[in-house]
């Protein structure tokens, strides 16, 4: 019986690690967290593979953060041309 077990749900092969990242509210923080991973694998923190796994989470997060700096400066723009248009516009009265 434990071996169908073992097959339908094999056991977890990696670990819950506690490890603190800095916080990454822009692209620019992602050298701070890539510092950090790096220093964590130097002290034996964690191994080099948690933290090309961790590595992994921080692409994916510093993308998110690209996108929607990307979307707030898009609607920025949007709005500054809907300013300009309906500023710019002239009625003639003929």
């Amino acid at each position: 019986m434990r071996l169908c077990l073992d097959r339908l749900c094999p056991p977890r092969k990696d670990r819950t690690i506690t490890f603190t990242l800095p916080e990454i509210e822009t692209a620019a923080d992602l050298t701070k967290a890539t510092r950090a991973l790096m220093q964590g694998v130097a002290d034996g923190e964690i191994t080099p593979a948690e933290a090309a796994e961790l590595s992994k989470l921080v692409e994916a997060h510093v993308k998110a953060v690209e996108v929607r700096d990307v979307a707030a400066r898009l609607i920025a723009l949007e709005q500054a041309a809907e300013q300009t248009s309906a500023g710019g516009r002239r009625q003639w009265h003929g």
